[in-house]
This record gives structure tokens, C-alpha cells and sequence, in this order.
């Protein structure tokens, strides 16, 4: 390849590293997310070109037969994928990503040993670290895809000494197949073996984190598959897979710290702690907190009470997202405002089941930005809050949090609706959330339940409200 060739290639994959680098900037605010995105994929485009100009391409037919087949899937996932199941979508997303780092690097390693060249330092480092990365990314993520799909294996924690113990041990073997990987210079027998028992971690770390943690574990797995991407970036030589890569590792890691913040908890006790593990007491102390003090309501006699308030926050939850509610509640929203009422929507950092999942939601929905507010914003305000919609959230609005320091959930910050005048929570049933204990709020003087779907409480809502117009 000739000098101006090589500057070339190098100068696109320097504009393609801007690009990500201003993507990544973009999405990190609702209003710039859609902008960030488009970003992104410009970047992409532009590496990609710049490879296919820079390495010789053994079949271009075949190239094209796979980015055709490849999009036709995507357009049909696009399409067909509710925002319900887009967690379990971004989720095999990882593993899909960790799966090619794992293909690529077993490519390259095969071809070098088939050279009759022992591989290098370089290679036989990376191509270990793709496998490694990749592997349990691959099978990490199909794991958390079951658990959020409540298939094939249970969606709660898993704690088992045992489980412990063999994750230790397995973990320990895997390292030591790594050096020999690396000392026999991408020995082909350790290699196949350390991507067998990559796997098999994969699936061994994940299965005893419970449902509650799945915002985390899907952030924490985005970065490995970054991680494993900048791992093959070097097997390869690219400069942009290794930049790329690297972008999404570092951000991965700062949102799963986020995400641990959020929860007030390490990302050790996420991944063995076990949240959820009290599961079994939930109904017998449920009993106590609810029995003789949770007061069901109405849509018209809620209707009654919302017609005279002139503040409301409404939080949601992954309720919302089940009953597909975000549309009827922007109505709920924009009816209330139109009589004068103050109307601003309160995001936890976890609600539902990824992080953005309820600015997702929201934003399908129209919902302006300015409406949506973080958690640490709200709370300030709720003391002064003529009243609270809780829709499908419960962990996230659960007091104990503050008063229970034998709780699972203690020291975690919540949303403190329990402050506000008069709180509604629309739900199904008083069943507990991913923690397995029973909420005081249900059963606060100042709280009101309206049982039923989220979407058809909130339409009832509207339909009395209009009564009163």
C-alpha cells in the first residue's frame, strides 16, 4: 500500500474516532440522543469503508451477501421488537459483539498457524483476551437475555455456595489457560479449550445475578464487548476497532458505576451479592405491613382529586413499559396542564430494566425533555408536590430503603414520593418487585391505590378527568 494510501486510511479512521467520540457526547442527554446516534453510525460508516480500502478483501460478493442478510435481519428486529423486549435486544446485542471479537481472533489465529509461524507476542496477548472477553460476553448475555425473557432459567438470584466456589475455581483455570496460550504462541489446542471454558463461565457468572440487577449486568456486559472489540483491534492491526472498542469499554464501565451508585451498592455485591434472595419471606411480612391499612381507589374518585391540585409528579416504572401506557400517559400529562397543573415526570437511574429505559419510553411518546427530570432534581420538590402518579414502580419508590438498614435494598436512593400530599400507585397487585419485599408506601395514609393495567387505569383517569371539563 503506497504512503498517500496509508495516510489516507489513517486520516478516516481519525474522523471516524471524532465522530464516536461526539456520539458518545450526544447521547448521554435525551434532546442531542437522536443526533449522537446518527453520529455514531456516520463514524462506523466511515471505518468501515476505510477497511475494506486498506486490507485486501478475499470475496467482496460474499461480503455483500452478508452485510444483506445482516441488514434484513436488523430491519425486521427494528421493527418487529417492542420497547419492552428492547433490554433483552440490546442484551444479545453484547453477545452478538463478544461472538464476532471471538470469531475474528479464532481467523487470525488459525491463519497464522497455518502459515507455519509461530505467533507473535502481539497476537497470541490479543487473540487470548478476544477469546476470553468475548466468550463470556457471548454467553453472559444470552444468560441475562433468558432472565429478563423469564425462559429456560430463573429470573431471580441464585445463591449458592457452591456456584461461588465454582466460579473461583473456573475462573482461576481460565487465567492459566490464558498463559498457556500466550507462552505456546497461540497454541491452537489451549486456544479452543480457553474459548470452551470462556463460555462456560460466561453462563456461571451471570445465572445467580437476579432480575433486579439486569440494568447493570447489561451495562457491564456492553463494556466487555467494547473490551473484546479493542482486544481483536490489535489482533487486526485497526486502529479504529481498537479506538472504537476502547470508547465503548470506558463508557460501559462508567455507566455500570453509575448504575452501582444508583443502587448504593459495589459491582462485587451486584455480581454476588444477590439481590432478590429474600424472596421467599416476601408474603409472610407483606401480610404484616398491608393487612387493614391499603386503601384501593377509583379513576373517578382519583379523577375528583386531581381535578384540585395544581403540582404533579409522575414516576414510572417497568409497569409502564409492560402496559405500553407512555401515550395515554403524555394525554393524562398535556389534560392536566391545559387546566394549569405543573406536570414533570421523575426518572430513577434503574427503573425498568436498562438504563434509559423510561427516557426511552417517554420520548416515543412525544414527551417534551423538559418535563423529564432526574431523581436527585425531584426530590427537593416533592415535599411541596400536591400529588405523586406511581405507575408500575416499586423498588424505586420503596421508603424502606431509607428506614431499614436489614433491608436489601437499604442505603439505596430512592425516589421519595412518600413526602408529596397524596401519592397514587397504579399496579397490577401489591406483589413485591425484584428485592422480594412488600413496599410501606402501598399502605402510607397518604396513599391511594388504583389497581389494574397501567395503560387502562390511565385511560380511565384521562375519561374521568374529562367528565369533569
Amino acid at each position: 500500500m503506497t504512503e498517500p494510501h496509508v495516510a489516507l486510511v489513517n486520516g478516516a479512521y481519525l474522523v471516524a474516532a471524532i465522530c464516536f467520540i461526539l456520539a458518545l457526547k450526544g447521547l448521554s442527554h435525551p434532546r442531542t440522543a437522536v443526533r449522537g446516534n446518527l453520529t455514531g453510525a456516520v463514524g462506523m460508516l466511515i471505518a468501515v469503508a476505510a477497511t475494506l480500502l486498506h486490507r485486501d478483501v478475499v470475496s467482496f460478493e460474499l461480503l455483500i451477501v452478508g452485510v444483506l442478510v445482516g441488514g434484513v435481519v436488523g430491519v425486521l428486529l427494528a421493527l418487529r421488537t417492542q420497547l419492552t423486549s428492547m433490554p433483552q435486544l440490546v442484551a444479545i446485542f453484547n453477545g452478538f459483539g463478544g461472538a464476532a471479537s471471538v470469531l475474528v481472533a479464532s481467523a487470525a489465529l488459525v491463519q497464522s498457524a497455518h502459515s507455519g509461524q509461530p505467533a507473535d507476542v502481539q497476537l497470541s496477548v490479543s487473540t487470548a483476551a478476544s477469546a476470553l472477553i468475548g466468550a463470556v460476553t457471548f454467553s453472559g448475555s444470552l444468560v441475562a437475555m433468558f432472565k429478563l425473557l423469564e425462559v429456560l432459567v430463573p429470573s431471580g438470584a441464585v445463591t449458592s455456595p457452591v456456584l461461588k466456589v465454582t466460579n473461583a475455581i473456573l475462573g482461576a483455570v481460565v487465567l492459566g489457560v490464558v498463559v498457556v496460550v500466550v507462552i505456546g504462541h497461540g497454541d491452537l489446542n489451549a486456544y479452543w479449550a480457553l474459548v470452551a471454558l470462556a463460555t462456560v463461565l460466561g453462563v456461571t457468572l451471570v445465572l445467580p445475578i437476579g432480575g433486579a440487577d439486569m440494568p447493570v449486568v447489561i451495562a457491564l456486559l456492553n463494556s466487555y464487548s467494547g473490551l473484546a472489540a479493542a482486544a481483536t483491534g490489535f489482533v487486526l492491526d485497526n486502529n479504529a476497532l481498537i479506538i472504537s472498542g476502547s470508547l465503548v469499554g470506558a463508557s460501559g464501565i462508567i455507566l455500570t458505576r453509575i448504575m452501582c451508585v444508583a443502587m448504593n451498592r459495589s459491582l462485587t455485591n451486584v455480581l454476588f451479592g444477590g439481590l432478590g434472595a429474600q424472596q421467599a419471606l416476601s408474603k409472610q411480612v407483606g401480610d404484616e405491613v398491608y393487612a387493614g391499612r391499603v386503601k384501593a381507589t377509583s379513576p373517578e374518585e382519583a379523577a375528583m382529586i386531581l381535578e384540585t391540585i395544581r403540582s404533579l409528579v409522575i414516576v414510572p416504572g417497568y409497569g409502564l413499559a409492560v402496559s405500553q401506557a407512555q401515550h395515554a400517559v403524555r394525554d393524562l400529562a398535556q389534560l392536566l396542564e391545559k387546566r394549569g397543573v405543573e406536570v414533570i415526570f421523575a426518572i430513577h437511574p434503574v427503573a425498568g430494566r436498562m438504563p434509559g429505559h423510561m427516557n426511552v419510553l417517554l420520548a416515543e411518546a412525544d414527551i417534551p425533555y423538559e418535563q423529564i427530570r432526574e431523581m436527585d432534581e425531584v426530590n427537593p420538590m416533592l415535599a411541596d408536590t400536591d400529588a405523586v402518579i406511581v405507575i408500575g414502580a416499586n423498588d424505586v419508590v420503596n421508603p424502606v430503603a431509607r428506614t431499614d438498614p436489614q433491608s436489601p435494598i437499604a442505603g439505596m436512593p430512592i425516589i421519595d414520593v412518600d413526602k408529596a400530599r397524596t401519592v397514587f400507585v397504579i399496579k397490577r397487585s401489591l406483589s413485591p418487585g425484584f428485592a422480594g419485599i412488600p413496599n410501606p408506601l402501598f399502605a402510607a395514609d397518604n396513599t391511594m391505590m388504583l389497581f389494574g393495567d397501567g395503560r387502562k387505569a390511565v385511560v380511565g383517569l384521562v375519561n374521568a378527568l374529562k367528565e369533569y371539563a
